[in-house]
């Protein structure tokens, strides 16, 4: 009896039990987005006034839409795992749709010469940025409802694939972005692998999908023409050559110090996209090596606790979170290295932002959301744990890394709480104290009664 009261008086604490969000993750985003606002206050001046309008247009677009993002993330931060994945089955669907609803007259916008927006009356917005993290928490669902038919069976697994397929044809045919075809097919690929898919099983699908790719690019004059530049950009540094030529200008320009913060010169209308695409080679001028040095070490920062989160939850069981925690770090860490390489020289040019830094509001809502769901995935992964420990009578550390609470109302303990607890803890001392015999009960009550019979007849006097 007394172990049954043990036992309530835990439920209720594990009850009352409320996670942490992972300050080191938190920390890495902030940083991050704080830099980027900086840095397209720097990199988009010259842009606003070449274009006639104010020197800050660019960036009030850009802390509106951080603002957004924001929201978006205290959104998600405060919205349960299970009331995601409960809705997840539904979201190949939702993908498809957000990539055609661009070719609907009136509602799709074509930017040089690409049909990737939708009008939204009081700015554009790019659908396969959304398709991006839907597509991660399908693919972490799926994943944890067919474990084992994915891990033994060819069926599961090309599934999966031919749901991303059916996306990137989506794109390379009525958007041409052949750069976010390859970053979905990827983080597909990816997931699948730390989902359990055998290497050897994967690796045909692979195989086969470089001479699609391949005739991909074959099929498309510029692309080739991307590819070509890329090999030797100084054969043609005023064609097609002509971004990567600036871009690597203004790296070398930096060196290990930089020209200080707002000192760019290849900003001045000579690198295309200088707040965009090739915002890192604006880091590089301005910041040097040292910059370039510091935007890698928070990406480290980022994706590493991403992953490391992720296999947390997965040593426990919480499959769903786990693959979450995995796909946004291979998101996050894929398109960063492509838009890094792509400045440096080291990858063929193509149009993908910087997360977290760069301008663009459908890339900075959607990695702030990012950041969001990966933060709940964290507060819920420290909640099981405190909780499991509560269970088993040990008090929870978190060693790995100092991490802060943000309070909740649920974390007040009301009076029902206490009164709860205090019914718990009486129970358990009666039970423990055990049941005394009938000869015992009367000697115990006759003396109280005798006194309470004198009392109540010197009050009567």
């Amino acid at each position: 009896m007394a172990t049954i009261a043990s036992r309530i008086q835990q439920a209720t604490r594990a009850d009352a039990i409320t996670g942490r969000y992972d300050a080191w993750l938190l920390i890495g985003g902030l940083a991050m987005l704080a830099f980027g606002t900086v840095m397209v206050a720097s990199a988009s001046f010259p842009e606003a006034v070449s274009n006639g309008k104010s020197p800050f247009y660019f960036l009030e677009h850009h802390v509106v839409f951080l603002i957004g993002g924001m929201l978006l993330a205290w959104g998600l931060m405060r919205t349960e795992l299970k009331d995601i994945e409960s809705w997840s089955k539904l979201l190949p669907l939702v993908c498809i749709a957000l990539l055609l609803v661009v070719a609907v007259p009136g509602l799709g916008v074509t930017v040089k010469g690409a049909r990737r927006w939708i009008n939204l009356g009081i700015t554009r917005f790019q659908p396969v940025e959304v398709v991006k993290l839907l597509m991660i928490v399908w693919l972490a669902s799926y994943l944890v409802r067919f474990r084992d038919e994915v891990n033994g069976t060819w069926k599961a697994m090309l599934k999966a694939i031919l749901v991303a397929c059916v996306m990137g044809a989506i794109l390379l045919v009525v958007q041409k972005d052949f750069g976010s075809t390859a970053l979905l097919l990827a983080i597909t690929a990816v997931m699948l692998v730390l989902g359990g898919v055998h290497m050897p099983r994967m690796l045909i699908p692979a195989i086969l999908a470089l001479p699609a790719l391949a005739l991909m690019i074959l099929m498309e004059p510029y692309r080739m023409k991307r590819l070509v530049s890329y090999l030797n950009p100084w054969e043609d540094p005023l064609g097609s050559g002509y971004q990567l030529t600036n871009a690597l200008m203004a790296i070398g320009r930096g060196e290990f110090w930089g020209v200080g913060l707002g000192g760019s010169v290849q900003k001045l209308s000579y690198l295309p996209e200088a707040h965009t695409d090739f915002i890192m080679a604006v880091i590089s001028e301005e910041l040097g090596f040292v910059g370039v040095c510091a935007v890698i070490a928070m990406y480290m920062l980022v994706v590493g606790r991403a992953f490391v989160i992720g296999l947390k939850c997965v040593e426990m069981r919480r499959h769903f979170a786990g693959f979450c925690a995995f796909g946004i770090g291979t998101w996050i860490a894929l398109q960063a290295f492509i838009s890094i390489g792509v400045n440096l020289g080291l990858l063929p040019t193509k149009g993908l932002t910087l997360p977290f830094i760069s301008y663009g509001g459908s890339s900075l809502l959607i990695t702030c959301a990012a950041l969001g769901l990966l933060l709940r995935v964290s507060y819920e992964l420290t909640r099981a744990e405190r909780q499991v420990a509560i269970r088993r009578g040990e008090v929870a550390s978190t060693p790995q890394a100092p991490e802060v609470t943000v309070p909740s109302m649920s974390s007040v303990r009301t009076a029902a709480d206490d009164a709860r607890a205090a019914v718990a803890h009486n129970l358990g001392k009666l039970l423990r104290r055990g049941r005394p015999s009938g000869d015992q009960q009367r000697r115990r009550i006759e003396p109280k009664l005798g006194k309470e019979l004198e009392l109540d007849k010197a009050e009567r006097e």
